[in-house]
């Protein structure tokens, strides 16, 4: 039987958005109702995968070492608090200084978790703060769903069946 997931976008879901990268741990902060949110869906029988653009990497404003620190920061933070994560997926990159396919909007890294974890995306969520993590969802055929930016999780509960 196919698994089914919630993926979250990171920066303005997950974490609060401070209108630029965030990259280091002391600026990262998690948003009311995250993990009470990842619990729920937990619960359900539902994988939490985060998919989030990392472009700063491509405009060496910070590495990939940087990155997996906050990763693992934000990890400790809800795993300390009863909720998990399965897997994160990030792209490097940055469309005014290269192509590539995992960028969102493009569905690729949905994709790669879909086929990897055997995740049936008719019964799939993602939930982002912009346009176009909804569109990368349906490119995938997954539900997208858009939230305010730094607003509570919780609100996006009664949304996922």
């Amino acid at each position: 039987m196919k698994r089914k997931a919630v993926f979250l976008d990171r920066d303005g879901v997950i974490n609060r958005d401070i209108n630029d990268y965030t990259y280091k741990v002391e600026d990262f902060e998690l948003l009311p109702g995250v993990v009470d949110a990842i619990k729920h869906w937990n619960h359900n029988g539902y994988w939490v995968i985060v998919i989030t653009n990392q472009g700063g990497i491509s405009k060496k404003l910070y590495d990939h070492h940087d990155v997996k620190l906050v990763h693992e920061h934000m990890l400790g933070l809800i795993h300390s608090q009863g909720g998990e994560i399965q897997e994160i997926y990030y792209c490097p990159h940055h469309d005014r200084i290269e192509n590539c396919l995992c960028r969102k909007p493009g569905s690729l890294l949905i994709e790669k978790a879909l086929a990897r974890f055997d995740i049936d995306p008719s019964k799939s969520y993602m939930i982002g703060d912009r346009d176009r993590d909804v569109k990368a969802a349906e490119d995938a055929g997954v539900t997208g769903l858009k939230c305010e930016v730094n607003s509570n999780l919780m609100n996006m509960i009664p949304k996922i069946s």
